[in-house]
């Protein structure tokens, strides 16, 4: 399945969806979420949706928070099997567009500073690193630390 099929669809994110949506965060990060933590960012300032397959399997997931006229990307991921098939720029392609009809002026977003592909996602829609957060995450391979990006959008 591919970017391009019609048939996938953006459901908004419940209490209810949290156990299978942590399969793909685990499956994502080296050091992701609790369930607690994804649970607690449901409802209130925090918007989300999963991606659907034609048979409504999770393809992967946003979460965004928004205050005041300011969004933020808390967390986005798709399931390993379906990387590399133009989901993680439809989910967040989803999440701009989420952002702006909440009413966001602004757009904030943190990337892993070895996360190019993510980058460059972001920069293609306008995105300008606004600060370097020094050792921020805890190193994929287990020992140390890696910077993190801060990336903002003005809408």
């Amino acid at each position: 399945m591919t970017q391009k099929n019609m048939n996938d669809h953006f459901v908004e994110i419940t209490p209810k969806d949290v156990k299978a949506l942590m399969v793909i965060e685990i499956a994502c990060h080296p050091h992701p979420w609790t369930e607690k933590t994804f649970t607690s960012c449901i409802g209130g300032r925090y918007f989300g949706a999963s991606l659907k397959d034609s048979n409504n399997n999770d393809i992967g997931f946003y979460i965004g928070e928004y205050v005041a006229g300011e969004a933020t990307l808390m967390n986005i991921c798709v399931a390993p099997n379906k990387q590399g098939n133009g989901f993680g720029k439809k989910l967040f392609t989803q999440f701009l567009t989420q952002a702006k009809a909440l009413g966001a002026t602004q757009i904030f977003l943190e990337v892993r500073a070895k996360n190019i592909a993510a980058q460059m996602l972001y920069m293609n829609v306008g995105f300008i690193e606004i600060d370097r957060r020094t050792g921020y995450y805890p190193s994929n391979t287990g020992f140390g630390y890696e910077d993190a990006i801060v990336m903002s959008l003005k809408c």
